[in-house]
């Protein structure tokens, strides 16, 4: 059974906010691409819409939007999501996640999109 930690991001105040999910709530995010909007009663928000926005897996590799299916991939970085160069002109090989949520991911990381009521207070409740 999938068990994520999902990260939730609220761009109107810049508060984030984590929830561990399981069961049918896990589920739903099962198959589904950074970008995809899901409803937000799988992570406590009923009136809302979110946006996956990334994650990674048990071992901290990101996922990576440009790259297809669950699969693990090396890739030639110049920067973006998995590295961050110390110098101009510098690239590495960096190992990453697909953009399919699958069992492997670990974390997946949310944005609010739409919706009615204060974020904050429906986690706030919660607790």
């Amino acid at each position: 059974m999938a068990e994520f930690k999902v990260v939730v991001a609220d761009p109107e105040t810049g508060e984030t906010f984590q929830r561990e999910v399981d069961g049918q709530d896990a589920n739903r995010f099962l198959g589904r691409d950074v970008g995809d909007e899901i409803g937000g009663d799988a992570v406590g928000l009923p009136d809302h819409t979110v946006e996956i926005t990334g994650g990674s897996d048990e071992t901290g590799r990101p996922m990576r939007e440009d790259v297809s299916g669950t699969r693990l991939k090396e890739l030639l970085l110049e920067g973006g999501v998995g590295f961050k160069p110390s110098r101009e002109g510098e690239r590495r090989r960096i190992t990453v996640r697909g953009r399919e949520i699958a069992d492997d991911v670990a974390q997946i990381n949310v944005s609010v999109v739409d919706g009615e009521g204060d974020v904050a207070a429906a986690f706030e409740d919660d607790e």
